[in-house]
């Protein structure tokens, strides 16, 4: 037998805590998930770190940017083993991640303190839909516990921009931040700034393209890409204006190089297209065409962290 508890319920029992988002993005076509986990403060999310990896279950990955924690995760059920040093310090892990319709399941274990974490703090968050508790779930203390989490379940795209602004007014970085920030669809998840070759004939000051993803349920892409086309038209300055969108969590080898190539060489529209085309991109001329060679190089190096901002010379 379990209760069921929605996130004010769970306030109201425990007390306000500390986790500010909880977004699960599934991709089941490569039976991977991804969980964005926002905290008030990094140090337990640190922990958080340490103690996921430990236990294994279905985390492929797990990261902390800023106050952030991203796990990669298998769809399916995995063993946790939280070894000796559980009886010590405690532990916490994911043990299975099932899309159910719309909504995914995830199956947590916490011992000791981090009981806490999963069954009161997570729980709470206004992105869960509710959590599914055991009738013998003990918080706290020196008890293991496990609940069943259920979120929404969403899909993250990627849209990239590129020639909106002319030597005189504008920069494209902008307007996509203002871009991710406004949108009333889905959750705006990330932002990136890419450096491309500085030495192309055709370009503002600095030769960067840029991109926002989101996380967002399957059914509302048309209209994220509706809301963020028409955006990107009136904040554009220039008349070779694109925007690109890509759906899912890897992005292909192929696109990949294809935005580091666009750090070194002089690629045409051509080039820009067929990549786009081989490597399931969406190109959207906005008030243009030539923007499409940025607008794709952004989606292509997009998880590529800190070299996304450089050029290879910045990081010999």
């Amino acid at each position: 037998m379990v209760y069921i508890l929605k996130p004010d319920e769970v306030r109201q029992k425990y007390g306000p805590l500390f986790c500010r988002g909880f977004l699960t993005m599934v991709d089941e076509e490569r039976g991977i998930a991804q969980i964005v986990e926002k905290c008030t403060s990094k140090g337990p999310g640190e922990w958080d770190v340490v103690n996921r990896k430990r236990a294994g279950g279905v985390i492929k990955s797990i990261r902390m940017d800023g106050q952030t924690l991203i796990m990669d995760v298998f769809i399916g059920e995995k063993e946790l083993k939280f070894g000796p040093v559980s009886g010590y310090v405690g532990g916490q892990g994911i043990a299975a991640l099932k899309v159910e319709g719309d909504r995914v399941r995830t199956t947590w274990y916490g011992i000791a303190g981090a009981t806490v974490g999963i069954g009161a703090c997570i729980a709470q968050c206004p992105d869960v839909i509710q959590t599914e508790y055991p009738d013998d779930f003990k918080i706290g203390g020196a008890h293991v516990a496990h609940v069943d989490i259920i979120t929404p379940k969403t899909v993250r795209v990627i849209v990239g921009i590129d020639d909106t602004d002319t030597k005189e007014r504008g920069a494209s970085w902008v307007a996509a931040m203002k871009m991710g920030s406004s949108c009333p669809i889905g959750s705006f998840i990330d932002h990136k700034i890419i450096q491309l070759n500085p030495k192309v004939p055709h370009k503002t000051t600095n030769c960067c393209s840029t991109a926002v993803s989101f996380a967002v349920k399957e059914e509302d892409i048309p209209a994220l890409i509706e809301y963020c086309t028409e955006f990107v038209r009136k904040e554009s300055f220039s008349k070779d204006s694109v925007m690109t969108v890509f759906k899912g969590l890897i992005i292909p080898p192929q696109l990949k190089e294809y935005g580091i190539r666009a750090k070194t060489e002089i690629l045409d529209e051509e080039d820009a297209v067929k990549a786009a085309r081989e490597n399931g991109v969406q190109v959207i001329s906005i008030t243009g065409t030539r923007g499409v060679i940025g607008a794709v190089a952004a989606i292509g190096c997009f998880d590529m962290g800190g070299e996304a901002a450089g050029i290879p010379e910045d990081f010999m």
